[in-house]
């Protein structure tokens, strides 16, 4: 023992080491002479004198294994063939907004949900700017012509104005370079402002135009259905 009234490690460790040994010995010894006996002798002696309670008890050690066997290799093929008869006719699903659902978004989530049919529509390199002041340009991206196509995006809950129209006209072009501008109004524009557009060659999407888009139509095509419609 130390000063301090501790023991030596070295000393802690033997004794540790001769109880295991101690206890190691006196439970072998129960397990070779008592639990043995008592395994061969009563359990065994209850089991030949009582076979169908055995079999009953002895009946899910045997059972679990054999259907857990049967699942692994049965289900799955049954579950494969299945998928492939039930989807292999399928399309895959695109990308849609209801207009309802245009509605109801944040301004800034018009202009992700504006951003991402782009995204769906095969256009290139489109950038949301996320942030205020970027002098009209909520979405910039690229067609399949090499153009650059800037986006404005009016969430308003009324048409929007010929001032709104006349701001980005400022913008877009000389300011961000766009091939093609275009202004999105979620509730149309008024006639001063479409009157403006026509003039200096700037693309309006209005509700009517926007429902066909977010519906599946690509962005040129649902401009041009609503062109030759208006036309007629």
């Amino acid at each position: 023992m130390r000063d301090d009234g501790t023991f030596d490690p070295l000393l802690k460790f033997i004794a540790g080491a001769v109880l295991t040994v101690a206890a190691a010995k006196v439970f072998w010894q129960w397990l070779t002479t008592s639990f043995w006996n008592w395994l061969s002798t009563d359990v065994w002696g209850w089991i030949i004198g009582h076979p169908w309670w055995s079999a009953l008890i002895a009946s899910p050690i045997v059972l679990v294994p054999v259907l857990a066997v049967g699942w692994l290799f049965l289900a799955p093929r049954g579950y494969v063939h299945y998928a492939d008869e039930a989807y292999e006719d399928e399309e895959p699903a695109i990308l849609t907004y209801p207009i309802h659902h245009l509605d109801v978004m944040h301004p800034t989530d018009f202009e992700k949900a504006c951003a991402a049919l782009l995204v769906r529509d095969g256009f290139a390199r489109v950038q949301h700017s996320g942030r205020s002041g970027d002098l009209g340009a909520d979405v910039t991206a690229w067609d399949h012509h090499g153009r650059k196509v800037v986006l404005q995006c009016k969430h308003y809950n009324k048409p929007v104005g010929s001032r709104d129209v006349q701001t980005f006209n400022g913008t877009a072009r000389p300011e961000h370079g766009a091939d093609v501008p275009v202004m999105i109004g979620l509730n149309g524009f008024t006639r001063d402002a479409a009157a403006f557009a026509a003039r200096h060659d700037l693309i309006l999407v209005d509700r009517r135009i926007l429902t066909s888009w977010a519906l599946g139509t690509r962005l040129y095509d649902a401009i041009d259905e609503d062109e030759h419609r208006t036309a007629a």
